[in-house]
């Protein structure tokens, strides 16, 4: 577990959060997730802390709409999503990694990752290919 900054690309919005990138990160193949590049890792809600610019964030769902993508809504950075599904324990935010501002690049480079078929609803299985996600 390690104590993490993060932010969008002007600054508006910061957080901080305790995140184990060890335990796995997630990319999925969803038409969403494809066309943002989304990269997340799970955290509970009370393992993350929104500091300055609630005001300046901004709220996107599609489909179900289970899950609260929230982004900038001056410079366009997705920060996290945030929902409920009970295969993930309940409440939870997914935080997208690109927006952790202290990371070393060494050592996302050794993060894992797991894959899933978000666009055939087959969450628990890659998708056949994923080189470009």
């Amino acid at each position: 577990m390690k104590h993490y900054t993060g932010s969008c690309h002007c600054g508006a919005v910061r957080f901080e959060a305790d995140i184990d990138l060890v335990a796995g990160t997630m990319k999925c193949n969803c038409t969403l997730c494809t066309k943002i590049r989304n990269w997340v890792v799970i955290v509970k809600p009370d393992a993350i802390k929104l500091v300055s610019g609630g005001d300046s964030l901004t709220d996107y769902q599609w489909g179900p709409k289970t899950i609260h993508f929230m982004f900038c809504k001056t410079c366009g950075v997705r920060l996290f999503g945030k929902g409920h599904l009970d295969v993930l324990g309940g409440d939870f935010y997914g935080v997208n990694v690109a927006s952790l501002d202290n990371v070393d690049p060494a050592e996302l480079a050794q993060v894992p990752v797991r894959f899933s078929d978000g666009r055939n609803n087959n969450w628990q299985s890659p998708p056949e290919h994923t080189r470009h996600l």
